[in-house]
């Protein structure tokens, strides 16, 4: 019986040293990974003898100037002739053996195109970016399709590419993922996917160790890229509810706050809630922005050399 293959895809940019952990764990499944491809962005930043002890893992270089978020997985994605593509961030961790194995377990289902992981927060993680976490990703494993919308709204084309397996030959006959892209290539797509009849399913039993302390200036910057994202893909986003989704998050967020003696950190959190917020709004209406401005407000300023936002 020949069982699917699947590739491992990491895009990587001065990896630290947790990358040889991920690599290590990656190679250690129960459900063996045929290749490891990284793109690595800056080959001067990059230690050739992590890989070195892995087997079947490659390395591509590209410069700084040609990373994208769309285009550099569409890159490695035709490096690759397997049945499955994982995708993963080069700060996520699996959490144990079974990842692989329980992410191609949802493929059974012929509707599902998409698999992702449920990501839980590093030891280091903040009080209101670990709960952030379980907001986003529950331990309940779902699948969503277009019958969603109404009840989840935006989160019906939520999907991270911090650790998430699609389909090659899907992907592949999709044309992969819009580029180029500054944010949520993976929320793009599988919306497309969503769209089209297909499924995405969210694996909570597949877990990925993986969370950031961001700044406010930080979050500022993200969300800005968010809403710019959206703003550039009315096709995806128009219409689903999207905002009610922050809405509910900080409420939660501030029920448990009070549940667990942190109190006092609500201040923070609606500081933090409020530079989500107005750079969303802000990345919504980028196209009313000078570019000076834009530049400033972004997290990747690389990616308006492509003067995307001339459309």
């Amino acid at each position: 019986m020949k069982y699917p293959s699947i590739d491992v895809i990491i895009p990587s940019y001065k990896p630290g040293a947790s990358f040889r952990t991920l690599l290590s764990r990656i190679s250690d499944q129960t459900y063996p990974v045929r290749n490891i491809l990284i793109i690595n962005t800056d080959e001067g930043k990059f230690d050739g003898s992590v890989v070195r002890r892995i087997p079947r893992a490659e390395v591509f270089h590209i410069s700084k100037a040609e990373f994208d978020h769309a285009g550099t997985r569409n890159m490695g994605a035709g490096f690759s002739d397997a049945d499955y593509i994982l995708y993963m961030t080069q700060d996520a961790l699996p959490a144990d053996k079974t990842l692989v194995e329980r992410l191609l377990q949802a493929f059974r289902d012929p509707k599902v195109k998409i698999s992702y992981a449920r990501q839980i927060p590093n030891r280091d993680c903040r009080v209101i970016e670990g709960y952030t976490r379980s907001f986003n990703y529950p331990a309940k494993s779902r699948v969503k399709s277009f019958d969603d919308l109404d009840e989840l709204g935006i989160k019906t084309f939520f999907c991270s590419n911090v650790c998430a397996c699609y389909d090659r030959v899907f992907l592949r006959e999709m044309g992969g993922f819009s580029a180029p892209c500054i944010f949520n290539e993976d929320m793009i797509f599988a919306g497309r996917a969503i769209k089209l009849g297909y499924s995405v399913a969210y694996v909570a039993e597949a877990r990925v160790i993986h969370s950031h302390n961001y700044s406010a200036l930080q979050q500022f910057r993200r969300n800005f890229d968010n809403g710019v994202s959206q703003a550039m893909h009315p096709e995806i986003f128009r219409g689903v509810n999207n905002e009610g989704e922050g809405e509910r998050l900080v409420k939660n967020t501030i029920k448990y706050l009070r549940s667990v003696g942190y109190g006092y950190m609500i201040p923070r959190l609606l500081f933090h809630s409020a530079a989500k917020y107005a750079g969303f709004r802000m990345g919504r209406a980028y196209r009313m922005l000078p570019g000076w401005l834009i530049r400033i407000c972004t997290m990747n300023p690389g990616f308006w050399n492509y003067k995307a936002g001339d459309d």
